[in-house]
């Protein structure tokens, strides 16, 4: 499966942003999506990820509940919406993916076969 991120850009402070990942070759059902963001440095770290038979989610801590990650089924494209958006989260984001049924290892980077190309968002303070 390929996927493409797309929806990053600049935005100031408190603002919002949606980011989404769509695949292409096939559909991402009896997958996992991922979202992890990677600044240049450091390593890359979980955002969120959504099992996409069900819906299940799960969100890294530090989130606080300003980003939620969905689906559409009949767009096949994984959304992360994030709101109050502050400057710590400027970042190369990715989408990822996986069939396999590792659940509780989905905030793990290497639990993911498939990455999409990253997405950049910059929040200016």
């Amino acid at each position: 499966v390929q996927l493409q991120a797309f929806g990053g850009g600049l935005v100031q402070a408190g603002g919002s942003l949606r980011l989404s990942c769509a695949a292409s070759g096939r559909t991402f059902r009896g997958y996992s999506v991922g979202w992890f963001r990677q600044v240049p440095g450091k390593e890359r770290e979980f955002v969120a990820s959504i099992r996409w038979n069900g819906g299940t989610t799960v969100y890294e801590d530090f989130l606080k509940g300003r980003f939620t990650i969905s689906r559409d089924i009949t767009r096949n494209t994984v959304y992360l919406q994030m709101n109050s958006l502050e400057p710590e989260d400027t970042a190369v984001y990715y989408c990822a993916a996986t069939s396999r049924a590792i659940y509780s290892m989905l905030g793990v980077s290497s639990s993911y076969d498939y990455w999409g190309q990253g997405t950049v968002v910059t929040v200016s303070s």
